[in-house]
Order: structure tokens, then C-alpha cells, then sequence
């Protein structure tokens, strides 16, 4: 059985990016002393970037060796390369353009070449690929035990590219699937499955705003995941909830820890 998740409540959406950076740098750095290569799952949004742009900001991201760090995408928008929409685009402009990575530790989603939507598809299976080499013996499988995977969530509960009652959510084969039709533009994306959400050590789902709260809620509250999707995002170690005042607002009050 799963642990219970734990919950952060911050003050304001840029305490809550301020600390989510500090935890980052400090988890590579424990893992780097313990002569690990970590690997980690990054997300899009304003929060998931905002969280980069804050880790570029501080001295502390010179301890890392950015070098041996692993990064991967927990979905990604179906765009031609560079386009300023794509997670890919926007995590470079706000971190990873910044600092030393090693090229070939970089593992993008595949872009819209001139495909179309079809492309998609192809897109999706050729990342599981990418996770299939990336994983070791000791993964029992064939996806990486990412050691973070951060996640934003929508206020309807989506997460990553897995929208409620879609059939990516549904999915329990697959690491990496093509989403058609989604219900916010763009259409057509790529996105982790929750299974292979689930094979990271920890999860960590970052969200703000009072929109969000009824969502929280319910996930929290052990609504299912086909209508939520967000309460099936689970990390084998951790589950993490990163929220702001906003964002925790419905939650009991049992449930809420200090405000940081």
C-alpha cells in the first residue's frame, strides 16, 4: 500500500517556486555525494518553469555538477522544434541554457517536423524508447526509477497531458503516449502514462491558486483517477504536495501543516 502523500503549504506562489528550487538543488546534491546520476522528470506551467527560473536565480545551483544530471519530460506540447509553447523551449530559456548540462543528458520529447498530429504517435513511442535504453536491471522494467518527477496539475485534476476520462488515462500498458484532441490548446501532445508516473521514487505535484483547490480536494480526498487524474500520480517513495494558500484552501484542516 502506498504512503499517505505529504503535503508543503507556502504563502504565495513565489515562496512556494523559491522553496521547490531550494529542495531540488538540495536532493541533487545528496544524490550527486552519494554517487548517484540523478535523473529527473521536469514539467511546463508557470510554477514547473517559474521553479527553474528560480533555481538559475540562486549561487546554491553552482554545488550541482550539472554535467551528471539526467532530464526527461513528463509531457510535452506537439510543436516544431523551438517553438516558444513547447516545455522543452521554456526550460532551456530558464535553466537548462544556464548552466553546463551535458548535451547527451538531455532527453527531450520529440517535435512536429512537418508530421502533423500523425506524428504524434511516433513522437510517443520513439521517448519510450529513450526510457526503455535509459533504464537499468535494477528498474525491473522498462522506464527509469526517476528520482524526481515534478508535475504541475489543471483545475479540472489533469496532470502531465492525462486529462480526466481521456484514454491516456486509461492506459496501463504504455510509458509514453500521443494525445489527441485535448481540451486546451495545443490538441496534440505527448505525455507520460501514469504507470510510468508511478515508477519514479518521488513525486512531486507543485500547483497555486484558489482554482485549483477543488481538485486538490478531491485528489486528496481519494477521488479516482479516470476523474482525476492528479490523485493517480504517486511516487514509490514520496508523493509530495507542494501547494500554496490558494491551491490548499478546501482541504481539511487536519490535512494543512503550518504555512511556510
Amino acid at each position: 500500500m502506498a504512503a499517505a502523500p505529504d503535503i508543503a503549504v507556502h504563502a504565495n506562489p513565489d515562496v512556494l517556486a523559491a522553496a521547490v528550487a531550494a529542495r531540488l538543488l538540495t536532493k541533487l546534491v545528496d544524490l550527486q555525494a552519494a554517487g548517484i546520476v540523478p535523473k529527473i522528470v521536469l514539467t511546463g506551467g508557470g510554477t514547473g518553469i517559474a521553479v527553474l527560473e528560480q533555481v538559475r536565480a540562486t549561487v546554491a545551483r553552482d554545488a550541482v555538477d550539472w554535467s551528471q544530471v539526467e532530464f526527461y519530460w513528463g509531457d510535452e506540447r506537439f510543436l516544431p522544434p523551438g517553438d516558444p509553447e513547447r516545455n522543452e523551449t521554456q526550460a532551456r530559456a530558464a535553466l537548462l541554457d544556464h548552466v553546463p548540462v551535458g548535451p547527451a543528458k538531455v532527453f527531450p520529447m520529440g517535435a512536429d517536423t512537418g508530421t502533423g498530429p500523425a506524428g504524434a504517435d511516433a513522437a510517443a513511442d520513439e521517448y519510450a524508447q529513450v526510457l526503455a535504453r535509459a533504464a537499468r536491471p535494477e528498474d525491473h522494467g522498462p522506464v527509469p526509477s526517476f528520482d524526481v518527477l515534478m508535475l504541475g496539475m489543471g483545475a479540472e485534476g489533469h496532470t502531465a497531458s492525462i486529462f480526466p476520462h481521456s484514454p491516456a488515462v486509461y492506459e496501463s500498458e504504455r510509458s509514453v503516449v500521443a494525445v489527441h484532441g485535448c481540451p486546451k490548446p495545443p490538441p496534440t501532445r505527448i505525455t507520460l502514462t501514469l504507470p510510468a508516473i508511478r515508477r519514479a521514487a518521488e513525486v512531486w505535484i507543485m500547483t497555486t491558486g484558489e482554482e485549483k483547490a477543488a481538485a486538490v480536494a478531491l485528489a486528496l480526498g481519494g477521488a479516482g483517477e479516470v476523474a482525476i487524474p492528479v490523485a493517480g500520480a504517486r511516487g514509490r517513495r514520496r508523493t509530495l504536495w507542494l501547494l500554496d494558500r490558494g491551491a490548499a484552501s478546501k482541504l481539511p484542516r487536519d490535512l494543512v501543516p503550518p504555512i511556510a
